[in-house]
């Protein structure tokens, strides 16, 4: 069985009007849908990505990285986790 793939979405969700990529994730709104589509296999997502993370430098992959990672690991993004320790 395979491992499911975690969904590279670290909750910074805003596109960028010029490239069409998300600030969190530099993923496009159809690749996007494609994470959500149940049909989409492994490959699909291993190989976008490794897409993403080219899109990436500087700060945003840095961020992304950490972030991801943190998802990875405990299950929510550090973003996320940031957002919901600051409601209380």
């Amino acid at each position: 069985m395979d491992t499911k793939i975690i969904s590279p979405c670290i909750s910074i969700c805003r596109t960028d009007p010029v490239t069409g990529y998300c600030y969190g994730c530099a993923r496009t709104n159809d690749e996007k849908k494609q994470w959500k589509d149940e049909s989409s296999s492994n490959e699909w997502k291993k190989e976008n990505l490794k897409i993403i993370i080219t899109r990436m430098q500087g700060w945003q992959l840095n961020t992304f990285r950490e972030s991801y990672e943190h998802k990875k690991n405990k299950g929510v993004s550090l973003f996320k986790k940031n957002l919901l320790e600051n409601k209380n």
